[in-house]
């Protein structure tokens, strides 16, 4: 029986994946175990892709910080925005457009926290390989579980996550 601490403690299991650095590449390359890199090559449902491009997916956040919370992604494996092509640039626009308006039509999200950290002094779980971000927000959603108990809950399976937002896709 453990000590009583009257709820103080959440229990989370999951995001010790993320702070053990499972699914961390090895390295900078694109052969050293890059996810961005190997998500592709998965079904939609076993990847969590919600859309692809013919240069850039969209793909669920397996850690979010809240839920619909997608990534934009270039296929190719580059570090550095100012490194993609023009079509690439262009499609990662797109793609993060069609994001805001899949999430606010099966989620009515009322704004958005949209960026992309470059480098791992800038904050990026993985350097290596370009992600923008896309995170869905509503009114009131920062509460007592996020600034006080310093945990998001999500009510909702990524694998269901994905399905809706791919239904609520708009036509390209």
């Amino acid at each position: 029986m453990g000590t009583q601490d009257a709820f103080q403690r959440l229990w989370t299991p999951h995001r010790m994946a993320y702070i053990q650095g499972e699914n961390k590449p090895t390295g900078p390359g694109a052969d050293d175990g890059c996810p961005f890199c190997s998500i592709p090559a998965k079904s939609d449902e076993d990847g969590l892709v919600v859309r692809r491009g013919e240069h850039v997916y969209a793909v669920l956040n397996l850690y979010p910080y809240n839920g619909g919370h997608l990534m934009t992604v270039p296929y190719r494996h580059v570090a550095d925005y100012t490194d993609l092509t023009g079509p690439e640039t262009t499609e990662l626009a797109e793609l993060t457009k069609q994001a805001m308006t899949a999430l606010r039509t099966a989620s009515g999200a009322q704004g958005f926290n949209i960026g992309m950290n470059q480098g791992g002094v800038a904050g990026a779980g993985i350097a290596a390989h370009l992600h923008q971000h896309i995170v869905p927000r509503w009114g009131g959603d920062t509460n007592f579980m996020p600034v006080v108990g310093h945990t998001r809950v999500l009510p909702q399976l990524l694998a269901d996550t994905r399905k809706m937002l791919a239904d609520a896709w708009p036509a390209a």
